[in-house]
């Protein structure tokens, strides 16, 4: 019995190859045991205590973006909170911006007109280029030498552009706006049961329907409808110039500017040659089909092109998202409070948590990763080419 044992896990394969993985495994765990224990072993020698409790104590720091309620009494762990939705906030607005400019530039790159085509390339190649870094130091400088706040360039009477930012009118929302919003969201979900019911009508009887419009129409006028019988609530309060600074309304500030320029303009280069791939990748022979039947050309790229090179989009569309966010930690160059500016940079010094202040950084920043990951990979999977071809 011992030697039919020992016999398997000697010359069957799968066997041998799960012991050696629970034996690599094993040795890991007992050297991060190690490791673990001796950095204890050190910090309790230095006098240095470890342990989240710093986490309840007041910050002592104010943070000048936020998306939340927060000053300097407030605690680490709300500042934490307030560098979270910062570092989100420019994700988020960072990879949209992005995509659309990439999408753009890249199918300029395959267009006929040399002038377009070529000054799309000098883009493309001039910002791949240059580090991130820089490209966000230049558009911070750039806006930092815009008129100052009495000189503020007017846009449509009701936004001012000017060295501490672009100040725009609030929005206040009153009693009843959440039904609007409310109706918004059942009507995205709605057009899209729509869509799928309207396309499997349309490969049983052969009929088009214009989808796009329909879906359209119903996401835009059904909120202003319930908008308009709410008793329009929603109100806003703009910016007036009082002494040496606005007062009232909002105001977007050159950090996050200088951050979403940077970032999305260097981003959207590198979508633009993902995107230009996956058009090439697209049969010739599939243009021409749908040419040969007169389909219009923004037709063919909408509904026949563009559908086909998402499978070979997608993959590496999905580490430019990932990169954009990562790279939104470089915010600390230029001062805007993400996660990294403020609790892993002041709330560190001030506790002096480095271990604990990185773990959770680090921690944040695989998650968000992870997250952009597991759904970027499940509309990619949407994407794919079903049954056999």
């Amino acid at each position: 019995m011992e030697q039919n044992f020992i016999r398997k896990l000697i010359f069957d394969e799968k066997t041998r190859a799960l012991l050696i993985q629970t034996l690599v495994i094993g040795i890991f765990a007992v050297l991060i045991y190690l490791v673990t224990k001796q950095t204890a072993y050190n910090l309790e020698k230095r006098g240095i205590g470890t342990g989240f409790e710093f986490l309840n104590i007041a910050a002592g720091y104010d943070i000048s973006i936020s998306l939340i309620p927060y000053d300097s009494n407030d605690t680490h762990l709300r500042a934490y909170f307030v560098g979270l939705l910062n570092t989100l906030m420019i994700a988020v607005c960072g990879c949209f911006l992005a995509t659309i400019m990439g999408f753009l530039v890249g199918i300029i790159r395959l267009s006929s007109n040399w002038l377009f085509r070529n000054i799309a390339y000098v883009y493309v190649e001039f910002t791949r280029n240059v580090p991130v870094l820089l490209q966000i130091i230049l558009y911070y400088t750039i806006l930092l030498h815009l008129p100052k706040v009495k000189q503020s360039i007017i846009i449509f009477d009701s936004f001012y552009l000017s060295n501490r930012g672009l100040f725009s009118p609030a929005p206040i929302f009153k009693d009843g706006f959440s039904v609007v919003i409310g109706s918004l969201i059942v009507m995205i979900i709605f057009t899209f049961f729509l869509k799928k019911f309207l396309k499997k009508k349309q490969e049983l009887t052969g009929k088009q329907y214009p989808i796009f419009l329909i879906n359209s129409a119903l996401i835009i006028f059904t909120p202003i409808i319930f908008y308009y019988l709410m008793g329009m609530p929603l109100e806003f309060d703009h910016p007036v110039m009082k002494g040496f600074n606005f007062k009232g309304g909002m105001v977007i500030r050159p950090e996050f500017l200088g951050m979403l320029f940077g970032l999305s303009i260097y981003t959207a280069a590198f979508i633009s040659e993902t995107v230009r791939s996956g058009i090439i990748s697209v049969s010739k022979g599939q243009r021409e089909a749908a040419q040969a039947i007169g389909l219009k050309a923004n037709f063919i790229m909408r509904l026949i092109i563009i559908p086909q090179a998402l499978r070979v989009i997608i993959p590496p569309l999905t580490s430019q998202y990932l990169n954009l966010t990562k790279n939104s930690s470089l915010g600390i160059a230029i001062g805007y409070a993400d996660l990294v500016h403020g609790f892993g940079g002041i709330s560190l010094n001030q506790t002096g948590k480095a271990i604990e202040i990185m773990l959770i950084v680090m921690s944040t920043y695989l998650t968000i990763s992870l997250t952009i990951s597991f759904f970027m990979n499940l509309y990619n999977k949407a994407v794919q080419f079903k049954g056999n071809i």
